[in-house]
């Protein structure tokens, strides 16, 4: 008897167990493009063509390793809307005596999944996702009875696990971690290396037609669409960031420059993260061009440490977590996102050009999304379930497992520090450090209080003032609290003045 093997549009791997062990006589694929998952959050039109196209690729690469594939496309008739009703809809028009999944990115999905075994009235198989280096289960080993779960320690366990980047029992270079040399701003004549960029074939051309009929009103461009769609063009981005970018990678992975999106980075997350390329070959890339003297040791650690360490780390927090990560208000923030979260039309350039960028490409790098838009969000206070569904929208690497670890511990702080061992909060000093931003601001950074001043910085000592008491305890925050303290009553005033009448604004959606 046939197994019906759903596989979802982020699990674009040919190795998966529910897929290199079907009966490719005997069982069926099961692809389908539903309204549900492409409008829970109203996803970017890029994230949603991407998508669209990766599996469609996808399916057809199936179909021509001899796999049984049966894809519902978005306006396909017979699309019932949902996984689960495509589900039911294939079981009772074929002959399946079971359903094989593999385990989800989403604990919502995989809550469904845990149900359908009594709803259809079949066996449901749930494999566990093999393309990951740690199980959620050997996270939660690891966190069990620990204090403070600190990523740097993870990470150490996993290099040693999988022997990256050592030299027996010690860590190659004799440190672990070369982040210090990681944080440099680029010169103003630097050139950086195009980023990669794919023609558009007729698969993507009529998915493209489709998401702009369909999906309208839904945030960003679809103008310049330059994803690699197959494994084959994936395997060319990783490849090209290893030989062109990786070598200036780590020195200049924090810096931001108006105008130049791209940077070092390497723009793989879209392709891990649906499956096209896998995390093992990736690091092994990375360890390979260290050992052969294409790339130095921090480019190389910095690259892997995102990979091996925060990737995993960041998805066993995830599951380790949940459902209360969700839901977690540490600073009980419920303040409305502005409308130019979604028209960047805002006086503040940095902001600006992170949402222009974001609306245009589906893609901001980290320091970006941390210290510049989650910064924001953080010191004005918005809803971390608004902050956090915009964040699932907006980016087309983005996915609840990965988002909202990152969204809820890192940039709002909203788990209490369970995640981050201080809220990531910064004057417009760090950005004007980091980035050409300030120089094209219709504020001004140098200026901290007044109509002129750059609203981080007041926003930056009112988040100081208004949560000193819950900032007590933490001793990465005691200098700061600590030159808090030796402000004159005056200046903290203008501050909170200043911070009182930018937030009304923001809460009455004027401009800033």
């Amino acid at each position: 008897m046939a197994s019906l093997i759903l596989v979802l549009g982020d699990q674009l791997t040919e190795t998966l167990p529910a897929i290199a062990e079907a009966k490719k006589t005997v069982d069926t694929i099961l692809m389908a493009e539903v309204r549900e998952e492409a409008t829970y959050v109203k996803h970017h039109k890029k994230k949603i063509a991407f998508l669209f196209s990766a599996m469609r690729h996808f399916a057809r690469e199936l179909e021509k390793h001899n796999y049984n594939v049966d894809y519902v496309k978005y306006d396909d008739k017979h699309n019932q809307g949902s996984l689960l009703e495509q589900v039911k809809y294939s079981l009772d028009n074929g002959d399946f005596e079971s359903v094989v999944v593999t385990s989800p990115g989403e604990h919502r999905l995989l809550n469904s999944f845990q149900q359908w075994e009594s709803t259809l009235g079949v066996p449901v198989h749930i494999c566990e996702d093999n393309r990951f280096l740690a199980t959620p289960q050997e996270f939660s080993d690891w966190a069990e009875g620990k204090k403070q779960l600190r990523m740097e320690f993870f990470y150490r366990e996993m290099r040693r696990k999988h022997d990256v980047l050592m030299d027996g029992k010690n860590p190659v270079g004799g440190k672990w971690n070369y982040d210090a040399q990681n944080r440099e701003s680029m010169p103003e004549d630097h050139k950086v290396p195009k980023h990669s960029t794919f023609a558009i074939d007729e698969i993507t051309k009529d998915v493209l037609a489709l998401v702009e009929s369909q999906f309208s009103d839904h945030f960003g461009d679809l103008d310049n669409f330059f994803f690699a769609v197959t494994r084959e063009d994936a395997l060319e981005v990783l490849n090209t960031f290893i030989e062109e970018r990786l070598p200036n990678f780590g020195q200049y992975q924090d810096a931001m420059v108006e105008g130049k999106p791209w940077m070092y980075h390497s723009h793989i997350g879209f392709y891990l993260n649906c499956g096209l390329l896998t995390p093992k070959e990736a690091i092994e890339s990375a360890e390979q061009a260290y050992h052969s003297g294409q790339v130095p040791l921090n480019s190389a650690e910095g690259f892997i440490r995102q990979i091996l360490g925060w990737r995993e780390y960041i998805r066993g927090f995830y599951w380790y977590f949940m459902p209360g990560l969700k839901t977690d208000n540490y600073f009980n923030n419920q303040r409305d996102l502005p409308n130019f979260y979604w028209d960047a039309q805002t006086n503040m350039n940095c902001m600006r050009q992170c949402i222009k960028e974001t609306k245009q490409n589906a893609y901001a790098h980290h320091i970006q999304r941390l210290m510049v838009i989650g910064n924001f969000s953080l010191l004005t206070e918005l809803s971390p379930e608004q902050v956090q569904a915009w964040y699932l929208s907006v980016y087309a690497d983005a996915y609840e497992w990965v988002e909202l670890p990152n969204v809820a511990g890192m940039i709002l702080y909203s788990d209490g520090g369970n995640l981050a061992s201080k809220p990531y909060v910064a004057s417009g000093s760090y950005i004007n450090k980091m980035s050409n931003y300030c120089k094209n601001c219709g504020y001004q950074v140098s200026k901290k209080t007044g109509p002129k001043a750059c609203p981080f910085n007041y926003l930056y000592w009112h988040f100081i003032d208004k949560n000193k008491d819950k900032l007590s305890n933490n001793h990465r925050m005691a200098m700061i609290l600590k030159t808090y303290g030796r402000m004159k009553e005056d200046n903290i005033n203008a501050m909170k003045e200043d911070a009182a009448a930018f937030l009304t604004k923001i809460t009455k959606n004027e401009e800033v």
